[in-house]
């Protein structure tokens, strides 16, 4: 996992923007690493195209250039596509491989041994666009069911080791040459050297898969963020956490620091997990209503929940009491005669587990937008920064 601090970095820069249809909140921080390498952005109305939102992080490595880079770029590339108008997946595709050329034809970044995944989502006219490139991930909470909206690209996939191979390379303790865990990345130029394989061929690719889905008044909020969050919680994981933290009326970045706080490891001793670089966006959905209806429903869904978890503890104590011959069932029969039931099967117990809860702080400024990434100086540990509105702010880590 590289190098480590003796102590981590808890400090986290957080952020928020709101309007009639998203409440988003992020943050990121450094951890138990040297140097934090991640970017993020949150723009929720491109200039470029007013009403169209893009949320996207990324996870750098071997450096923060390409991050930082992605972060404050990636959505121009992808609108000045031609296909844009027409195939907004397909631009998002060409979109990722033309930064990557750009980067390429940059003198202080293509003889780096820089790189970072992408995970970017585009929400244009109800119609949500995850275009991913790495083992950053994106999921979404729909009706309190869990949604995946991207797959980690890992060198041990068979698409993935078959490109590798064919491209003159080989995967060896699940790395790329034994050197990168991820098998598609913005960057990382010498795997991109094959003068006969096109760029989407190359042993790493910065060419993304691209899933669509359409939102309705059932999406609740979706998650981004990199592997650091996602090498310590499951998917299903991370939307209860967040559900919960929701319905205890807490605010989105507050969130998002949390979250971090409970995948941080307390003593970097447990194999990597947990002492990596983390940043978190949240997007809630709001549909034209107050952010407390949010509160309300996720409130609901938790109660029900613990209703459902309550109801199958008492169920399964009763079964335990009679399999351990506690019960005994005495029926009347004719002529006073009675029987006596008994039955015996192994035991089995349940256990329940609550997370803590946090009570919520003051609320950040609002800004329709933010980018972050790896050069800008920290706040206090779990307090969020003030943003001041604009179209097209840019937070630098």
């Amino acid at each position: 996992m590289g190098q480590t601090l003796s102590e981590p970095v808890t400090s986290k820069e957080s952020a928020f923007c709101q309007n009639e249809f998203y409440r988003v909140g992020s943050s990121c921080m450094q951890g138990w690493r040297f140097n934090m390498e991640d970017s993020h952005t949150h723009i929720l109305s491109l200039p470029d195209d007013p009403g169209t939102s893009f949320f996207g992080v990324f996870d750098g490595h071997g450096g923060a250039n390409v991050a930082e880079y992605a972060g404050k770029n990636l959505h121009k590339f992808i609108i000045k596509r031609p296909e844009y108008q027409t195939d907004i997946a397909e631009a998002m595709k060409k979109g990722f491989l033309d930064i990557d050329v750009a980067m390429l034809n940059e003198e202080s970044l293509k003889e780096q041994m820089a790189g970072s995944t992408a995970v970017a989502c585009l929400i244009k006219d109800k119609r949500l666009y995850c275009a991913n490139a790495g083992d950053s991930r994106a999921i979404a909470s729909i009706n309190s069911k869990l949604e995946i909206l991207s797959n980690d690209h890992k060198p041990n996939n068979d698409g993935e080791l078959k490109r590798i191979c064919a491209g003159g390379g080989w995967v060896e303790f699940n790395r790329v040459n034994g050197n990168l865990a991820l098998s598609r990345a913005l960057g990382d130029f010498v795997f991109k050297r094959n003068t006969d394989k096109l760029a989407e061929e190359q042993i790493v690719t910065a060419y993304p898969d691209v899933e669509i889905r359409d939102i309705t008044d059932e999406w609740e909020f979706i998650v981004l963020a990199c592997d650091g969050i996602w090498d310590v919680l499951t998917n299903q994981e991370v939307i209860d956490f967040v559900r919960l933290q929701i319905s205890q009326g807490l605010y989105i970045e507050e969130i998002c620091e949390n979250l971090m706080t409970r995948c941080l490891s307390p003593d970097c001793q447990m194999g990597g997990l947990g002492g990596d670089n983390m940043t978190v966006i949240i997007v809630c959905f709001l549909h034209g209503r107050p952010y407390e209806d949010l509160v309300e429903r996720c409130k609901k869904q938790v109660e029900k929940m613990k209703l459902d978890t309550k109801v199958s503890t008492q169920f399964n104590s009763f079964l335990i009491k009679g399999w351990n011959n506690e019960d005994v069932t005495t029926t009347p029969l004719a002529n006073d005669l009675t029987a006596t039931t008994t039955t015996t099967t192994p035991t089995t117990t349940t256990t329940s587990t609550d997370e803590s809860q946090t009570e919520p702080s003051s609320p950040t400024s609002s800004s329709s937008t933010s980018t972050s990434s790896a050069t800008s100086s920290p706040t206090d540990d779990n307090t969020p920064d003030e943003e001041t509105p604009g179209n097209e702010e840019i937070d630098l880590k």
